[in-house]
Parts: structure tokens; C-alpha cells; sequence
């Protein structure tokens, strides 16, 4: 058996992406069944929409990874950073597509979380002010913050 933080760890990130939680619906269960159109809707002017947000947190989960395996050589697949722009074409192949870089990106990090050294867990992460600890369980934070974000723009774009 691995060490015993590890598995907690990788508890809390299953647990805000797509395993079964206390807290209710995690990331990845906050995007099923959303058609493009819906994940395209904006609450208003200049704020940001699921697909953005699908985009964000795929990214985020890189950064964390590329921080924890302090790899110069991994890049994002796609160009930008933070908020990468949407596709040219924002149809159901795109979408699909980039659902399925969240989830790719998401195994990833899992796989570097699962074979991280427990004795580096409390070093700083590349690049970083944090603690490796700090970014796994702040990428878990980060899902359930969007998931949240999801979850509210779903209602709002149902009372429009």
C-alpha cells in the first residue's frame, strides 16, 4: 500500500472531479448532458461561460501537474494560457473535444499525483509560493469552485 497521504490526496481530487461526495456534484458531473449551445451561454457581457470554464480548469490542472513534475518540456495542447480562447468553431466536435482535454488532463495529474514522493509533498512546487500538498489540494478546491460556478450558470441560463 502507498503512503497513507497520497491516497488522501488523491481522495480529495477524485472526490471534486467525478467520484461520489458528501458535497454533492463535482466537476465533471456538473457538465453532463450540456449541449454546446448551453455551454456557450453567458450570464452577461464580459463574464465567462462553461465551455470557458471546461477550458480553464484543464489548464489549470497542467499547471499543477508541470508544477509538481517541474517538467519545461510539457505544454498545454492548446495555444493561451489561464482562459485559453474558444475554438473557431464552436460546434459539438469542439466541445466534445475539449471536454475530453479536461478529462485527459485531469488522468494526468492523477497519474503524478499517484507516483509523487510523499517526502516532497511539503516543498515548495516548482515555479511556486506553494507547497506540493498545496496544489493538489488546491486544483481539488479549484474544481469544486467552478463546478459550483457550473452548477449556478445552469439555473441562471434556465430563468432566461
Amino acid at each position: 500500500m502507498g503512503d497513507r497521504r497520497i491516497a488522501l490526496l488523491l481522495d480529495v481530487v477524485d472526490q471534486a472531479f467525478d467520484r461520489r461526495a458528501w458535497h454533492g456534484t463535482g466537476l465533471w458531473g456538473s457538465l453532463r448532458g450540456l449541449t454546446p449551445r448551453e455551454a456557450l451561454w453567458r450570464p452577461g457581457r464580459r463574464r465567462h461561460n462553461i465551455w470557458e470554464i471546461v477550458l480553464h480548469t484543464a489548464y489549470w490542472k497542467y499547471i499543477v501537474r508541470r508544477r509538481l513534475t517541474r517538467d519545461v518540456t510539457l505544454a498545454f495542447p492548446r495555444p493561451g494560457s489561464n482562459w485559453p480562447a474558444l475554438p473557431a468553431t464552436p460546434d459539438g466536435r469542439a466541445w466534445r473535444r475539449d471536454v475530453s482535454l479536461l478529462e485527459d488532463q485531469h488522468r494526468l495529474l492523477r497519474t503524478v499525483i499517484a507516483r509523487f514522493p510523499a517526502a516532497r509533498l511539503g516543498a515548495k512546487g516548482w515555479r511556486s509560493t506553494w507547497t506540493n500538498a498545496q496544489h493538489v489540494y488546491g486544483i481539488a478546491s479549484h474544481d469544486l469552485y467552478h463546478a459550483g460556478q457550473i452548477q449556478l450558470l445552469k439555473v441562471l441560463r434556465r430563468r432566461t
